[in-house]
Formats: structure tokens, C-alpha cells, sequence
């Protein structure tokens, strides 16, 4: 019976399984903030969105990418992370709201090492009433979506 759930586990796995190799770092500035300000794990929340958005773009494109080398330049939260509200009392979780978004700049290679290209995307909200309901990286969510689609349609061109 073990066997049985081992194997359907990793059956249900298997699509997440990517030829695309996607490397995310962070600009110099970005990782203090991280470091100071945000948290180390917020850094790894938006690394694993980036990731995801990237595979599936490149999939639903059908292209053809070993390597993706991405750095998110400056990212921006929508309600404060866990280390603020920790490192702040007076933060509200629920109350206290900001205009997020995210920088990110990547480069797409082939596998012999060629860059088949590459983008810079930024995308920061706005206007504050569209931060309502918002949750921490909502808006840095919704830039990296927008970096992958762009990103894959300018390589499918």
C-alpha cells in the first residue's frame, strides 16, 4: 500500500519536474532589506513565485529554455511581512497597507550556454485603494506574473 501512495505522489509530481533551470538572486540593495526589514524567508516566497511563473510561461509557450538567471531588484509588500509586525508593534497586520510591486531583470539560455534573450520588468501599484484586501506580496505577485508572460512571449517571437 505504501508503494501505491509513493508512486501516485510522485505521478502528481511529476509536471512540476521542469527541463528549465531557473537560478533567482537579489540585488545588492533588495537583500538588505531582506536582511534589515522584510525577512530572509519572504526572500524565498518571492524566489519560488518567480520560479513557477517562469516554468509555466515557458511550458504553455513550448520553448525550449535550459537556463533562466533572474535577479529581483527591489520588491515592495502590500501589509507587513512577519519581521515587521515583529519588529514593530505598532503595525496591524490587517490595517496597515502599502503599494507593493516588484523589479525584477532576467536572462533566458539555450543548452549550450547561448542567452536567447532577455527582459527587465517592473510593475508597482499605483493607487492605494487597490491595495485593500491585498495580502503581503499580492502586488510583487501580480509584476512577477507579469514578468513571466512578457518574458515568454518575447522569447516566442
Amino acid at each position: 500500500m505504501k508503494k501505491v501512495l509513493i508512486t501516485a505522489a510522485l505521478l502528481a509530481l511529476a509536471p512540476l519536474a521542469s527541463a528549465t533551470t531557473v537560478n533567482v538572486s537579489y540585488s545588492e540593495d533588495f537583500a538588505e532589506k531582506l536582511t534589515d526589514d522584510y525577512g530572509e524567508r519572504e526572500g524565498t516566497k518571492l524566489s519560488e513565485k518567480v520560479t513557477k511563473d517562469l516554468i509555466r510561461e515557458f511550458e504553455k509557450q513550448g520553448l525550449s529554455v535550459a537556463r533562466v538567471d533572474v535577479m529581483i531588484i527591489d520588491a515592495k509588500p502590500n501589509r507587513p511581512t512577519f519581521k515587521q509586525l515583529g519588529d514593530r508593534p505598532g503595525l496591524d497586520a490587517s490595517r496597515s497597507i502599502s503599494i507593493g510591486g516588484m523589479s525584477l531583470e532576467g536572462t533566458a539560455y539555450d543548452a549550450e550556454g547561448n542567452a536567447l534573450g532577455t527582459k527587465q520588468y517592473d510593475w508597482f501599484e499605483t493607487d492605494i485603494r487597490d491595495a485593500v484586501g491585498a495580502g503581503t506580496w499580492t502586488d510583487a505577485r501580480r509584476a512577477s506574473d507579469r514578468f513571466a508572460r512578457r518574458f515568454a512571449t518575447d522569447l516566442s517571437d
